[in-house]
């Protein structure tokens, strides 16, 4: 999720187990520790881009990160507070901790929050900012501040603001669910014979849906609004994955089909490969449009060996695409 949500989590996770002792020092720790996992992100500073998106959402978004980590930062701060219970500010950083990446479980990248075990888990039933998750719980994060950290009130609005959320979340797998039958229907009544089905909501909401439609030799994109009146279509990306050609032997090409889940198609242009992440769809609701949200540029030097560079986005893409999300979210 964005730092925001993380921020507001971590502060009424701290307030929760603390914030009665410390009030709104609880808070403050508690939403620190909720950006703290996300510090891998500077991993692109110092490797290459495979290997920081290996990293991303890895060993810092996992139990063991956080079983290790929170006796020293409680340390830390028990060192220096006044209130010294070296165990109760431990337990404040390993419940912060490891509520981040639980709550990235649900978005489409997901954590690897079993690491070092080569299993990411990854809901998408959330996307990253989701204004319905964050907006309640900051309000009811902010009512809490206010009051003294004794009062039964301050519990109280932490406590609906902690319950909205998760609750919320509930009901997004729910919808999850009802969106993923809308689209098999949908492929069984047009006699579209497919492999694998994977859904996620769009940006900003959880009312417009999005499909990734596996098939023998194309993937097939789809979107399904809770709105919408006509049938789902489905445009149609060839895989082109007998492009890579040898290139498939590659380390970093395998390690980027793996980050991937195999959801990925390949273009040339200009004699140059382009390597395109289906999970994160389009930045564009165009019909065939090949604008990917996640598109790397491939460059091969003369060993063989393969570079891959994340292209960059271009803003009017972004503001153009929420335009066009909205306007097919009220309905086809």
């Amino acid at each position: 999720m964005d730092s925001l949500t993380q921020i507001v989590l971590g502060a009424a996770i701290g307030e929760a187990v603390l914030g009665r002792k410390v009030g709104n020092k609880a808070m403050l720790y508690g939403a620190i520790a909720g950006t703290i996992p996300d510090l891998d992100v500077f991993a692109s500073f110092f490797t290459d881009t495979v290997s920081a998106l290996a990293i991303h959402r890895g060993f810092t978004h996992s139990i063991v990160f956080s079983v290790l980590f929170a006796p020293i930062f409680g340390g830390l701060v028990s060192r220096y507070e006044t209130y010294k219970n070296f165990k109760d500010w431990s337990w404040l950083f390993f419940w912060s901790f490891v509520t981040h990446p639980i709550l990235d479980a649900h978005t489409t990248w997901g954590t690897q929050l079993f690491w070092p075990f080569d299993l990411r888990l990854a809901f998408k039933n959330i996307f990253v900012i989701d204004p319905l998750y964050t907006i309640p719980f900051l309000v009811f994060l902010i009512l809490a501040m206010r009051q003294k950290r004794t009062t039964k009130k301050r519990r109280l609005y932490n406590n609906m603001g902690l319950i909205l959320s998760t609750s919320y979340l509930v009901i997004t797998l729910l919808l999850k669910w009802v969106s993923y039958t809308k689209f098999e229907a949908a492929l069984n009544n047009q006699n579209i014979a497919y492999l694998e089905i994977d859904t996620r909501p769009s940006p900003l909401n959880t009312i417009l849906w999005s499909a990734n439609v596996q098939t023998e030799d194309a993937y097939l994109l789809a979107n399904y609004s809770f709105f919408d009146t006509q049938p789902i279509t489905f445009e149609s990306y060839p895989k082109n994955h007998e492009l890579l050609g040898n290139l498939v032997e590659d380390e970093s090409v395998k390690r980027m089909i793996a980050i991937s889940e195999g959801w990925y198609t390949i273009n040339k242009k200009d004699n140059v490969f382009y390597f395109n992440d289906l999970r994160f769809g389009l930045l564009s609701l165009t019909p065939k449009a090949e604008n990917f949200v996640f598109k790397y540029r491939m460059d091969v030097d003369v060993s063989g060996k393969v570079t891959f560079t994340e292209e960059p986005k271009d803003n009017r893409d972004g503001k153009k695409l929420i335009s066009e999300l909205w306007q097919r979210l009220k309905g086809n």
